[in-house]
């Protein structure tokens, strides 16, 4: 049986930050108002010119720093994020050319914010057929250039960021080490958070003005019902496959989307607060990239200690969700 290492792990932030006193000169919302109910208190904006490639970029390296491997002994890179550079070539591909390196398979993943698990996921399934791959997963968005600023529900939550993690094969000791994961989605429920407009269903022609359908459009109560149901369903049908109970979690990681969903998680999962690793505050939902983000700042921090299990639910948009155990 195929032993999935983390071998390294990284971060980016972009430098610029937006507070909420910044975002109180550009949309009628107030610091209480968005504190209160999402828990952001900042979030990072993209520079002028910088792309989903080259925040990856810089995670990546990171992580494969931390990991000891040379980008050249890379296999496979797999990318989530639903903001791409462009539709093509695929982030992968513009990040595989940044990293000075040629012949990798590279596949973006689209799953939102439940992204990162998916890629992890494909990860897991290249290490099953070909157990000496070396596999770069990496989750990159620039969420704020999909905001409508003029939506004071949606323009407040999200920031941009990259993680990335160093996946392969190896022994129980090389390091934290993939358990399982779980992934599930609902297609019917799609229309509840929808980014429509460039997709082949709502055509456009040159020339035409850009609508509100090109920008993250949600309906928030309902996105709350099913993101704390799901998840919350998820992380105890993982522990049942595994012969775990929630009192052999050590760590809650969830995805950072609003800190009342991570805190309803928490309480149904009957994890005490300060064992739940929360960083919204600094980053807001940085969508795919939220859960590598989170991994690693956790691992660097010492939040996360050697032997801890960890457990990861996520959700997002499709709608889909997902969890993952890792022995760390």
């Amino acid at each position: 049986m195929t032993n999935f290492i983390l071998r390294g792990f990284g971060l980016y932030a972009p430098e610029k930050v937006m507070t909420n006193a910044d975002l109180e000169k550009i949309v009628d919302t107030n610091d209480e108002w968005i504190t209160t109910r999402t828990g952001i208190k900042q979030r990072h904006i993209a520079a002028e010119g910088e792309a989903t490639s080259d925040m990856a970029l810089n995670s990546s390296r990171q992580a494969l720093a931390q990991a000891g491997i040379d980008p050249s002994e890379l296999t496979h890179i797999v990318c989530a994020t639903f903001t791409p550079d462009s539709v093509i070539p695929s982030a992968a591909c513009r990040l595989q050319e940044k990293l000075g390196i040629s012949g990798q398979m590279c596949l973006d993943v689209q799953a939102a914010c439940s992204g990162f698990l998916y890629a992890l996921q494909t990860g897991r399934g290249y290490l099953c057929l070909e157990p000496d791959s070396k596999v770069l997963v990496v989750a990159s968005e620039i969420v704020t250039r999909r905001m409508n600023w003029e939506d004071r529900a949606t323009c407040v939550l999200f920031g941009d960021a990259s993680g990335a993690v160093v996946l392969t094969g190896g022994e129980p000791d090389d390091g934290p080490r993939v358990l399982d994961i779980m992934l599930a989605a609902d297609g019917a429920l799609g229309d509840l958070l929808t980014v429509n407009g460039g997709g082949s269903a709502y055509s456009y022609k040159l020339g035409e003005p850009v609508g509100p359908e090109y920008f993250v459009e949600f309906q928030g109560r309902e996105v709350f019902k099913h993101a704390v149901r799901n998840m919350t369903e998820i992380c105890e049908a993982i522990l049942k496959r595994n012969g775990l109970d929630k009192s052999d979690v050590d760590v809650l990681l969830p995805h950072q989307a609003n800190y009342r969903i991570i805190d309803a998680v928490g309480r149904r999962f009957e994890i005490p607060e300060e064992r739940i690793f929360v960083n919204i505050d600094k980053y807001g939902n940085t969508s795919a990239a939220s859960v590598p983000v989170a991994l690693a700042e956790a691992v660097h921090s010492g939040f996360i200690k050697k032997g801890d299990l960890v457990i990861v639910p996520t959700f997002g948009g499709g709608f889909t969700w997902g969890a993952a155990l890792i022995r760390f």
